[in-house]
């Protein structure tokens, strides 16, 4: 499967432009379907104090709205560098088609944006983790699984 270098050169200068014009870091995304752009993403982690805010993530929700559904079936999302665990586990989660990448994950790290840390916790088991990760009142907390078993507003994804 082989991406379109024009949707690529448009997620790396959403990229370029979020950093000139001070909005957040260099990382811009587009989400493409059939050949058309659907919506697109950039950095807003600072501009909006959201850690979640990334390139990817802001694609993914402008994306959802635009098609008015949570999945993006069939779409192709272009992002200026290798989705970080958070965005690639979105990304997994909306279903897409096809990830495309301009920067690579160690080139992130060259820059400052070293997510290597976040793929070895995720290694370990929980108690090994740098933070505590508890379980609390499970089986409290089963009776949400419940409620949703039995709702007529249950939507399988």
């Amino acid at each position: 499967m082989q991406g379109n270098p024009e949707f690529m050169q448009q997620a790396i200068q959403l990229a370029t432009d979020n950093v000139v014009s001070g909005r957040g870091g260099p990382f811009g995304a587009v989400v493409v379907k059939d050949g058309k752009v659907i919506a697109t993403g950039a950095n807003q982690v600072t501009a909006t104090n959201d850690p979640t805010a990334h390139a990817e993530v802001t694609a993914i929700r402008n994306a959802c709205t635009a098609l008015g559904h949570f999945q993006l079936d069939g779409c192709d999302v272009y992002s200026s560098c290798e989705p970080c665990p958070m965005c690639l586990a979105a990304l997994y989660w909306s279903r897409c088609r096809a990830i495309y990448y301009g920067n690579s994950a160690a080139d992130a790290a060259k820059v400052g944006f070293d997510d290597s840390r976040l793929y070895e916790e995720v290694k370990k088991p929980l108690s090994e983790r740098t933070i505590p990760i508890v379980c609390m009142l499970p089986e409290q907390a089963w009776e949400s699984f419940v409620v949703w078993e039995k709702s007529p507003f249950k939507v399988d994804y």
